[in-house]
């Protein structure tokens, strides 16, 4: 009896390689970019302790400008993997450039199944997945609701997530000479709790989040409510 079910059309991006470790490519541009953005940065960082080593990470962090991955990148000692938006890789040379250095590209405004299990796969590779919550940048206008993606994923893959506060990205450039200070702390890993729901990670997630950063910063999650457990 021939298969009448219906045929599954294969997504283009699954015809393309993608990197799920360090590339030469990556560890030129890394040094290169880390040398030429101190003419322009001055970076601290604070928590590089509370990165596990090695294994899975959902790394989560405030999104203030599309700058904020680079400062990221420079303040930890693994390699970040991370959603990069489709239109980004629509140009050649900058697709090829963009998943040698660990970007895989997601459809914006939509439930995008393919990019999701490739986030999954970067975690079966024991790699740390960088994700920006919010799904969109605040500009420095303060934190914004949350989308559950990070939660979700980390508790499939039943590893941490690793909360992160990027202040000064937002104010890169402005005062050109002058070095712009931008602060990344990094927090103590995050474990699903017995009970606790999709959504109420996501919450104390970004609560913890909000802490790290200053006042003005802090937005929808300015306030933890009375008994909200850490």
């Amino acid at each position: 009896m021939p298969d009448t079910s219906p045929t599954i059309p294969k997504d283009p991006r699954d015809h393309k390689k993608y990197a799920f470790d360090t590339t030469l490519f990556r560890r030129i541009i890394t040094i290169t970019l880390g040398t030429i953005i101190k003419l322009f940065m001055r970076q601290t960082v604070e928590g590089v302790e509370n990165l596990p080593q090695e294994g899975p990470v959902v790394l989560a962090s405030n999104h203030l400008t599309n700058f904020d991955v680079f400062p990221m990148q420079l303040a930890i000692p693994r390699p970040l993997f991370f959603m990069a938006k489709s239109e980004l890789h629509k140009n050649p040379l900058l697709d090829a450039a963009l998943r040698s250095l660990g970007a895989f590209p997601v459809n914006r405004g939509q439930k995008d199944q393919w990019a999701i299990q490739h986030a999954q796969k970067v975690l079966e590779h024991g790699q740390v997945l960088a994700i920006f919550p919010e799904g969109t940048r605040s500009k420095g206008r303060g934190l914004r609701s949350a989308k559950t993606g990070a939660a979700r994923l980390a508790l499939t893959a039943q590893c941490p997530i690793v909360p992160v506060a990027v202040e000064g990205t937002h104010r890169m450039f402005k005062k050109f000479p002058r070095r712009t200070h931008v602060h990344v702390q990094i927090g103590e890993p995050l474990y699903p709790k017995p009970d606790e729901t999709i959504l109420g990670l996501t919450d104390r997630m970004m609560f913890t989040i909000a802490e790290m950063l200053p006042p003005e910063l802090r937005g929808v999650y300015a306030h933890r409510p009375a008994g909200f457990p850490k």
